[in-house]
């Protein structure tokens, strides 16, 4: 049993295993379930995760507030034309993240990784990496275990809520989740793991949840999509040796911190930030006037 970073990496290390395979055993006892069971309950999952990812390529999702519609066929267009600049894998990735916040924006099925309102960057970055890794689904399984327990580590010392952390606890933390999986994924090192881990989340660290219209729509996909090349570009820092000069545990209790330090109006009200722009009020009142 662990209950932060530091024990998670000191059980993988002294039994030299992945984080994977020490997540999925702390997990079989506390939910008395198999290996095979678990396995099979996160397969269902990353179902709805790859059709989410995909819907809204070819088909733009009608959103409630009809803010992002459109917006993930219109990246994954651009990406076909060999038009982009940061290159066709990363491009890709976007426009999965941005599919899924579509599905969820229209109220269609996705999976919350950890939140609804971060459910493109787990899915995007997971799918994404495995294609260009040539990985099969059950890498992709395996990947997802390892993101749940990073996960599960964040909501036991601090928090995913976009009422109480703001933006850094959702996305921010989906892209930790994603990072630590991709590193374990291209073979690195459970140490690099929580490196790249304590990366991601430093990167978007105060960020704050600052929703047009009360919707999650604007800003929050495309904060999907830039932190789905956050989970990637910190995976590659960790990979290459570079490590978090804060331990990712203490990366985890600062981001709690300043979550609480963050006025209401900044923590999901649509009181502050973006929300409160002329344009975003106007955005709003044409919303709730339909």
């Amino acid at each position: 049993m662990y209950s932060n970073g530091r024990e998670l990496l000191e059980l993988a290390n002294s039994r030299n295993l992945r984080l994977y395979d020490v997540i999925l055993e702390n997990e079989m006892k506390i939910s008395e379930r198999s290996e095979q069971e678990i396995k099979d309950a996160m397969r269902k999952r990353y179902n709805v995760m790859k059709d989410s990812s995909q819907k809204a390529l070819s088909e733009p999702q009608e959103t409630v507030g009809g803010m992002i519609s459109g917006d993930s066929r219109k990246i994954n267009d651009f990406t076909e034309e060999g038009r982009t600049l940061s290159g066709d894998f990363m491009c890709r990735m976007m426009a999965r993240a941005l599919s899924s916040c579509e599905v969820n924006a229209s109220m269609g099925r996705v999976c919350a990784a950890p939140t609804a309102g971060s459910c493109g960057i787990v899915p995007a970055v997971i799918i994404s990496v495995c294609e260009k890794l040539g990985l099969d689904e059950e890498s992709a399984v395996r990947g997802l275990i390892t993101c749940s327990g990073i996960g599960a580590i964040i909501v036991k010392n601090a928090t995913v809520a976009g009422a109480e952390g703001g933006c850094q606890a959702e996305c921010g933390v989906a892209a930790a989740m994603s990072a630590a999986a991709v590193v374990e994924l291209a073979g690195g090192t459970p140490e690099m793991s929580l490196n790249a881990a304590a990366i991601a989340l430093k990167n978007i660290l105060g960020l704050i949840c600052d929703p047009v219209a009360g919707l999650v729509e604007v800003p929050c996909a495309k904060r999907n999509a830039s932190q789905a090349v956050n989970a990637v570009t910190s995976a590659d820092l960790a990979l290459a040796g570079i490590k978090s000069n804060v331990p990712f545990d203490e990366v985890v209790e600062a981001m709690y911190k300043v979550g609480k330090m963050l006025p209401y109006q900044l923590r999901e009200t649509a009181m502050g930030g973006l929300a409160a722009t002329e344009t975003a009020g106007k955005i709003a009142d044409g919303i709730f006037r339909r």
